[in-house]
């Protein structure tokens, strides 16, 4: 798509409204980029004469952004966003070929993180860009090439890659634990830690091991890593993702309190955009996790 160059501000009269915008006058804006109050107010000007719509009305001593030139702050402060971001894994990256990815913490630190070290080894030309995410990514939207996400599958837009089973293991501190492995209605009786991200985690694993669970109650975190601290601290039981788990028994840290649940209704996947063909970064890292050994 070519874009008219008369629709394209310069750089410096777009920082000049983001910054009136966000600091709220052209006095802090000038501080903030290192110009004088004069330097900014003709920077300004000149962007209202090329957009032929007014952007700021005198208030008292000082400026105040329109209606129409607060949204369009707001559109501005976007793209600069983006821009800066492209700029910066630019810079990382170099020559080298990129690849931006979203994980999840847990999964993205204890599954995810040593098979792209790997892959990282086996391909040292190659940049790979990390962000946390919780939750669903807009995997386009982000201009991300991939990420894992939790669930079904099948999500519209969407191509993916199965990568594990979505697998809880109860676990506790083992002076919480000195007989060994109890029988799973001996757990109602200890503490419980609960997820926040889990609602219903709990009840799960006591029904399908046929055990009524009633209403649980007990402390609520946000993060699997936040748990996983307060179950070795002694706290109570946790559910944790097997990844995770099994390395928390392999350190004594944890002991297992009984067997592991699989979500039938939900696995951890890759995903990138279904419209566009993935890039070359992209396919040597979908070989990779095909690959037996991950």
């Amino acid at each position: 798509m070519s874009i008219p160059r008369r629709f394209l501000p310069s750089i410096s009269c777009l920082l000049a409204l983001e910054a009136v915008d966000r600091l709220g006058s052209a006095v802090a804006a000038a501080a903030d980029l290192s110009l004088t109050h004069s330097a900014v107010s003709r920077q300004l000007k000149a962007l209202e004469e090329q957009m032929g719509v007014p952007l700021l009305v005198r208030d008292g001593k000082g400026l105040k952004l329109t209606a129409a030139g607060a949204g369009y702050a707001r559109a501005v402060r976007g793209c600069l966003g983006t821009l800066a971001e492209a700029s910066l894994r630019l810079r990382a990256a170099g020559a080298a070929d990129s690849l931006s990815l979203a994980l999840p913490p847990a999964f993205g630190e204890h599954w995810m993180a040593p098979r792209l070290f790997a892959f990282m080894r086996r391909h040292p030309g190659l940049a790979v860009h990390q962000r946390t995410r919780s939750g669903p990514v807009d995997v386009a939207g982000e201009r991300l090439d991939a990420a894992v996400q939790r669930g079904a599958g099948g999500w519209p837009g969407l191509r993916e890659l199965a990568l594990a089973e979505d697998r809880l293991v109860p676990v506790g501190a083992p002076e919480l634990l000195p007989a060994g492995v109890p029988a799973p209605a001996a757990l109602l009786a200890l503490p419980l830690l609960h997820l926040e991200g889990r609602p219903g985690a709990w009840e799960s694993w006591f029904q399908q091991q046929g055990v009524a669970p009633g209403r649980l109650r007990g402390p609520l975190f946000d993060r699997f890593g936040a748990l996983a601290a307060a179950a070795a601290a002694g706290l109570g039981l946790a559910l944790l993702p097997d990844f995770l788990a099994d390395k928390e028994i392999a350190a004594g840290r944890l002991a297992a309190a009984g067997a592991g649940w699989s979500d039938p209704a939900s696995r951890y996947w890759l995903v990138w955009p279904r419209e566009a063909e993935p890039g070359p970064a992209l396919r040597l890292l979908l070989a990779h996790l095909r690959r037996p050994e991950g």
